[in-house]
């Protein structure tokens, strides 16, 4: 049995096991998702939320999603039949393959690129095609205008994004996600963490995912007020149901990401207590009931505010960041805390 798993049909046979793995994670963590942002926006709104289907309502996103997939699929008469259906299947499917660069624990990880944080982005950059062609095929002027609003929010906070990132790539001398959580491997626990030197570019990066996401306050694709319902107004059932799992799915992304730029991964926060998997889903499960209560609280922005803050403010800024720690690695200033190089010198 041994000897098959060495033969290219046994490697791909453990590649397969890996990859539903992965994905019966996400999709099982999505459900929960759904479930937990629904129950803290209730919450915040003195409500009970969820509470009818299941043990305190654990099963309604079951049951949402069994309503979705059984409803009849509805194409408007002079949408684009085939970029109408492509749409949400790439959302889905683009949310979906950059999880295979994401560690969960020491070596637990679909593939172990030196690129991985170029792949992230590079996927990530991709998924506003979904809502750009979802918007287009609708052949109606909301849907476009939504998916033109979010093409435009996109970009202007993945620059900042990828400036942020660039400031950890720095300090870490790698782009493989791994090396940058060895190199908050330190002494000090949670103190060691890259959170603390990179403290302010943490806000950035966060508020950055919120536009990146399309989560309020940065709605502004599918503001309900002003496009009915933006680049989704038109789809239904499974179609509308594959946009909202791509974009959960791009959100906990986001959640990985913070928790593996910024707050060690996979490792214990107290020194002594051994790392594991368990602290990387709990640190995930923390920033997404972050952005859950960013819902809940904050008020929608203004398109014109949106653009205004990701140019004037989080480009220039993060952009003063790079040189900031470009210098302070290369001199080693603050005791080496800008300079962990994990690989090479």
């Amino acid at each position: 049995m041994a000897e098959f798993f060495n033969t290219p049909g046994g490697i791909a046979l453990i590649i397969l096991a890996q990859v539903l793995a992965v994905v019966a994670f996400v999709m099982i963590s999505l459900l929960f998702l759904v479930y937990g942002d629904r129950k803290i926006w209730a919450a915040v709104q003195m409500r009970r939320g969820p509470n009818v289907v299941g043990v305190y309502g654990l099963l309604q996103s079951v049951a949402d999603a069994l309503k979705y997939v059984v409803k009849e699929v509805v194409i408007p008469a002079g949408a684009d039949r085939t970029v109408f259906i492509l749409a949400p299947l790439t959302s889905f499917v683009l949310a979906m393959i950059a999880w295979a660069v994401i560690p969960f624990n020491d070596g637990w990880v679909l593939s172990d690129i030196n690129v991985a944080i170029l792949y992230v982005f590079a996927v990530s950059s991709l998924e506003v095609y979904g809502v750009i062609m979802g918007g287009w095929a609708s052949n109606s002027k909301y849907p476009f205008l939504g998916s033109l609003r979010s093409a435009a929010q996109m970009i202007s906070y993945e620059v900042s994004i990828g400036l942020i990132i660039i400031g950890v790539i720095l300090s870490t001398g790698s782009m493989n996600f791994g090396d940058i959580v060895h190199a908050q491997d330190g002494r000090f626990g949670f103190f060691s963490w890259y959170w603390l030197p990179h403290f302010p570019m943490v806000f950035l990066f966060f508020i950055s995912a919120l536009a990146e996401t399309n989560r309020p306050p940065f709605d502004l694709p599918e503001a309900e007020s002003e496009l009915v319902a933006g680049y989704q107004v038109e789809y239904s059932a499974t179609p509308f149901l594959l946009f909202m799992a791509g974009e959960y799915i791009a959100i906990f992304l986001m959640c990985a990401l913070t928790t593996l730029l910024f707050f060690g991964g996979w490792l214990s926060p107290i020194p002594g207590l051994p790392d594991g998997v368990l602290w990387m889903v709990a640190k995930m499960a923390f920033f997404f009931f972050l952005f859950a209560m960013v819902k809940a609280i904050t008020p929608r922005y203004r398109y014109d505010q949106l653009m205004r803050l990701g140019w004037k403010v989080f480009l220039p800024f993060s952009l003063a960041w790079v040189v900031f720690v470009a210098f302070a690695a290369k001199f080693d200033w603050f005791w080496g805390a800008f300079a962990r190089w994990s690989v090479g010198g």
